[in-house]
């Protein structure tokens, strides 16, 4: 799992250095899942999630930006600053996924690295 974060934070940062901040979400989500599969990683986009409630499985909209080898959520943003609501969406789709490993990109930062959190259930 650490080989595919080390891909992702890698694709994340060669996106940023190409496109910049200030573009939307969707624009470098769709980037950042070709440059993965550029490197041979499988990404799965917008997967929707079921939430379980009181043992019912309900199709309520919950969708995962990127899935990374069935094994890792990339949850994309592209705001002034994160929020700790924010984390606590990652950890609920983590949860929700049954996936232990997440990263929750900003890529509306000047640099990337202040931008990244990387989440582990």
């Amino acid at each position: 799992m650490n080989a595919i974060g080390t891909a992702v934070m890698d694709s994340a940062f060669t996106v940023h250095r190409q496109l910049g901040p200030g573009l939307l979400e969707a624009v470098y989500e769709h980037c950042l899942a070709e440059e993965m599969k550029l490197r041979g990683l499988q990404v799965d986009r917008q997967i929707a999630v079921p939430v379980t409630y009181n043992d019912t499985k309900l199709d309520v909209g919950f969708r995962l930006d990127l899935l990374v080898e069935r094994k890792v959520i990339v949850e994309i943003k592209a705001i002034d600053a994160l929020a700790s609501i924010h984390v606590a969406q990652l950890l609920t789709y983590l949860r929700f996924a049954d996936v232990r490993l997440g990263y929750l990109i900003n890529f509306n930062t000047v640099r990337l690295k202040d931008g990244f959190r990387r989440l582990v259930l």
